[in-house]
């Protein structure tokens, strides 16, 4: 049986011990599928998905560029989950992410305004 069915059915059982060893530190399967800049924006795009608390992006983000991922495609992230996610969350977590990559927004428009 193919690696991913097999993963999907332990997922679809909730198998304890799958799901441990993914909270804990990432699945063995994900790591071996996907390279870490993937999963690392993957992430990134989950945390616009669930509109985390500040501290989360500030983690996805750093955890995205240690992995070499670049602004520009953090920020794309962002707008490949809008179809799913809708506008208005994208537009909601924007200043976290931006917050996250050193780019204060509310204080660039309001250096805009001034």
């Amino acid at each position: 049986m193919s690696d991913y069915r097999q993963h999907l059915r332990r997922l679809a059982v909730h198998d304890e011990a799958l799901v441990k060893t993914i909270a804990a530190d990432g699945s063995t399967f994900a790591t071996a599928v996907l390279d870490e800049r993937t999963a690392a924006l993957l992430r990134v795009a989950a945390t616009v998905a669930v509109d985390a608390a500040p501290a989360s992006f500030q983690h996805a983000v750093a955890t995205a560029l240690a992995a070499g991922a670049t602004s520009e495609q953090i920020v794309a992230s962002l707008e490949a989950v809008a179809p799913v996610t809708g506008a208005s969350r994208v537009v909601q977590c924007a200043p976290k992410v931006a917050l996250a990559l050193g780019y204060d927004v509310d204080a660039a428009l309001e250096r805009l305004d001034s």
